[in-house]
């Protein structure tokens, strides 16, 4: 019997899947830009601070359950590696079925959700109660924005990142044109905001599905024990789970790092907002190759070929660096010229200016925290994945404690921390996942997370 035979695995692959991924990520932010723009016309900053309040309470918040996107591209590219027909499918339904469950939940339990959300980031009267307009419309987009995170999953997992680039561009499109219309022709505020996202999610949605009811092999129609196979259902409970909680920890660094800059002061808030918009710039390039990460190490997972996890990663992070050190560069030449061009304040100026260093030294470490992110997410390591990441939340708020007598730069360096210690430790550990991954039969008989060599059937 000959060994199968497995495609190389080259830099075409990559970027297949990391360029339009890079471009759809771009697309992102002028979204806030439209909406901003739209609502600040209107002259009145509590319309304006109500929105920039809600728009973090939902980023956040569907940042929570962005475990739906990551395991849909990880078990998919899997099945897609294993040769399975029917199981994408599967897979497919089984994400709906729980974006609906968590969409629901979400709606059912709006009342108590805002009140403990709003009380927490204790925003003026006015604000307050323009945010809580915006959250009461917005909300009901929870089952579609969930669904659209399991579709976008679902085309990269199966290398359809260009099909799912255009549903992303054509969201953010709707939601754009919809808020000037709704906000500036109509004169509807910040309800006419918050009406664009629930209708551009919704449009999103029923795009999403026609576009993957083409890609479906045999249609939309599962068999119920397919669709509810015990096993199946229990290991994604199980990495979902996992997902979740990493990513809760994740969310904890960057609130807590926004708290205490704005403990200290208007102007270091300020100054770290402005330079927070270079981390997104770096993010935006080091996500897109992180995608490319999940769906080539779930597939050649998936296809046994240890060869060509091997080479995804290197390439990956080959690239990653590549990239990272370019931006460092481009930061460090240009980054005084665009603090200047998003703020006008002399003292915003000079505080940017003083902690400019950290964002330009972040990509490079940024691009293992990242770069193992996606394999791991890939390679559905979850557990792995939440342990080392409540590691690396220790590690920030040690290096935080230690370090707050140097203030601002003390907080900064506790966030170098957080991403030298992320991909650090998971670059530490990989090899010890990826001799257990390739050492077992298969990795549908290995139970995520349960330890070395340790399978479901010896459970």
């Amino acid at each position: 019997m000959h060994a199968p035979v497995h495609p190389r695995v080259g830099t075409r692959d990559v970027f297949a899947i990391a360029g339009p991924a890079m471009v759809a990520n771009l697309t992102t932010p002028l979204i806030g830009v439209v909406s901003t723009t739209a609502i600040g016309r209107l002259d009145d900053a509590a319309l304006l601070g109500g929105v920039a309040i809600a728009s973090i309470i939902f980023d956040c918040l569907f940042w929570l359950f962005g475990f739906l996107r990551m395991s849909t591209l990880a078990f998919t590219a899997q099945s897609l590696g294993a040769g399975e027909v029917r199981e994408p499918t599967a897979i497919l339904a089984r994400g709906f079925i729980v974006a609906g469950l968590i969409g629901a939940a979400l709606i059912v339990l709006q009342l108590p959700l805002a009140a403990v959300l709003f009380d927490l980031m204790g925003g003026s009267e006015g604000v307050t109660r323009a945010a809580q307009t915006y959250f009461k419309i917005r909300i009901w987009s929870s089952p579609f924005t969930l669904a659209n995170y399991v579709i976008l999953g679902w085309l990269i997992g199966q290398a359809r990142a260009n099909s799912a680039l255009l549903l992303q561009v054509v969201v953010n499109l709707v939601n754009m044109v919809a808020t000037i219309l709704l906000v500036l022709v109509y004169d509807t505020g910040i309800a006419g905001a918050a009406t664009a996202a629930l209708f551009s999610e919704a449009v999103g949605f029923a795009l999403g599905v026609i576009v993957c009811r083409h890609y479906a092999d045999g249609g939309f129609g599962v068999p119920t024990a397919t669709l509810l196979d015990r096993d199946k259902l229990l290991r994604l409970l199980a990495v979902n789970s996992d997902i979740m909680i990493r990513t809760a920890a994740l969310i904890t660094v960057f609130l807590f790092f926004t708290a205490k800059g704005a403990q200290a002061g208007d102007v270091t808030l300020a100054a770290n907002s402005v330079l927070n918009n270079f981390l997104f710039i770096s993010a935006f390039f080091l996500d897109g190759l992180a995608n490319a990460a999940q769906q080539l190490c779930g597939r050649t997972l998936g296809a046994r070929d240890a060869k060509g996890f091997a080479a995804s990663t290197r390439l990956v992070l080959f690239w990653g660096l590549g990239f990272a050190i370019v931006v460092a560069a481009l930061f460090a030449l240009f980054g005084p010229a665009l603090i200047d061009f998003m703020t006008a304040s002399d003292d915003v100026r000079r505080a940017a200016r003083e902690f400019l260093p950290f964002v330009v030294l972040a990509p490079i470490p940024g691009v293992f925290a990242f770069g193992f992110d996606g394999i791991y997410i890939g390679a559905t390591w979850a557990r792995e994945m939440r342990n080392l990441m409540l590691a690396s939340l220790a590690i920030f708020l040690g290096t935080w404690w230690a370090l707050q007598s140097f203030g601002n730069a003390g907080l900064w360096w506790a966030l170098m921390a957080s991403y030298l210690s992320r991909g650090g430790l998971q670059a530490v550990r990989y090899p010890a996942q990826f001799r257990a991954t390739f050492s077992s039969p298969s990795p549908r008989l290995r139970g995520e997370g349960r330890g070395e060599g340790e399978s479901r059937q010896g459970k």
